[in-house]
């Protein structure tokens, strides 16, 4: 009978001894040590996407992130800015708002009734001492920015100090989509069973995307492949999408929408990758046929074709942009085993549901994909949990799963060299 034994090592000696080209060891998705270090680590120490300006339209709008042990308010505050503090009260430390989401004319504890502005000011709080001093006594503030629409936040007390470059990149691939002004068609959340990890994986590849109909509708079959590796079944499909690439410059290039892919996924401490190509189909949408799921575009474009604006960054979330609209996804850990992923519809603020658009066809084929991929995810961690598992090697189009480990890799051992 064959038995397997992994040696007694720690998430230090795992980290250092991490193979290039290799799968993670099962630890680093199933232990508990490592789950709190990747939000001590990783979570805490990043900027991070929780929500797209459009979930907070008005001041006093709220949004509620959790990760690990922090909890953290996103409102916009009177002036319309968007701010992050720490959703524990001044006073005794009670846990603030408990809703995911609302609305708030001042954020008051339920706990003794103290009562903060959405500027974070300690406005009210009854039988104080003498001399007691208000100003000292505002919620902690957590580090907000926003890009072109998209809200992020750092929980560190110093933040990566790459973000401004970052931004100052992809803000001109963004800013023609007006997401500022968009407003949220639907949400859903998921939760799938398995490692975090494991979810950002399974996005930075598409080896798997047979297993996603819906999406090969309008996603070019030859997704990660280059022109020396592509299978002589889907050459006719790699020669289509070249003719609509060459197609498609022409159209960015005529509307001066940049287009030409930005990859820093392991080299800096804010990674990313951005890039704008065609859709397969009609070209204007991820619908079944490739057709507008919303009539009324998000922006003034001359043309519905302008195939997809795709944007991944660390180590949490993705996006899609369209002529019709945008998608969202953002990546929270629950636990070891359980991923909260959120995904965002959001369309131009004129836009009627059932006139201009009907909410299942904008939804359809990111729902059934990300339900897929869910069964996807839960599938790669039983399997990892089992103690036959052995780190297996990258296929080539997984180069992004691999410059992902890398990148959290890095992120780890910088945080256990501290």
């Amino acid at each position: 009978m064959t038995t397997f034994a992994a040696p007694a090592t720690g998430p230090a000696d795992l980290v250092a001894r991490r193979p290039v080209g290799l799968s993670l060891e099962a630890p680093f998705y199933t232990g508990r040590d490592f789950f709190d270090l990747d939000i001590e680590a990783v979570f805490a120490r990043s900027w991070l996407f929780v929500a797209a300006e459009a979930e907070l339209p008005e001041p006093g709008d709220y949004v509620t992130v959790n990760l690990g042990p922090y909890s953290v308010i996103v409102v916009r505050d009177d002036d319309e800015e968007v701010r992050a503090f720490h959703n524990v009260c001044r006073h005794r430390g009670a846990r603030i708002l408990d809703d995911d989401r609302g609305s708030v004319g001042n954020i008051v504890c339920g706990y003794h009734r103290w009562t903060y502005g959405v500027d974070g000011r300690l406005l009210h709080a009854e039988s104080l001492p003498p001399g007691f001093d208000p100003t000292c006594f505002g919620l902690r503030g957590v580090h907000a920015r926003t890009v072109a629409g998209l809200v992020f936040l750092c929980l560190a007390e110093k933040p990566p100090g790459d973000f401004d470059d970052v931004a100052a990149r992809i803000e001109p691939y963004l800013a023609p989509h007006e997401l500022r002004r968009a407003k949220v068609a639907a949400q859903i959340d998921l939760v799938e069973n398995g490692n975090w990890k494991l979810t950002m994986e399974n996005n930075r590849e598409c080896y798997h995307c047979g297993g996603h109909p819906e999406l090969q509708c309008s996603l070019f079959p030859v997704y990660g492949y280059t022109e020396q590796d592509v299978p002589p079944v889907l050459r006719p499909a790699y020669e289509r999408f070249l003719r609509a690439e060459a197609e498609s410059r022409t159209t960015y290039e005529s509307l001066g929408l940049p287009y030409q892919a930005i990859e820093e996924l392991d080299t800096r401490a804010t990674g990313f990758r951005i890039q704008r190509e065609p859709l397969d189909g009609a070209g204007e949408s991820f619908t079944e046929d490739g057709t507008t799921a919303c009539a009324r575009l998000l922006a003034d474009f001359p043309t519905a074709r302008l195939g997809r604006l795709s944007l991944h960054m660390q180590p949490n979330s993705w996006f899609h942009f369209l002529s019709d609209h945008a998608i969202t996804f953002s990546v929270i850990p629950l636990g070891p085993d359980r991923t909260l992923v959120r995904t965002t519809w959001l369309v131009h603020p004129d836009a009627v549901e059932g006139v201009d658009y009907d909410l299942d066809t904008l939804t359809r084929v990111w729902t059934a994909t990300n339900d897929q991929d869910a069964l996807l995810v839960a599938r790669a961690h039983r399997g990892i949990s089992s103690p036959a598992y052995v780190p297996g090697p990258y296929n080539p189009t997984e180069y992004q799963v691999e410059a992902f480990v890398t990148w959290y890799v890095n992120r780890l051992k910088a945080h256990l060299a501290r």
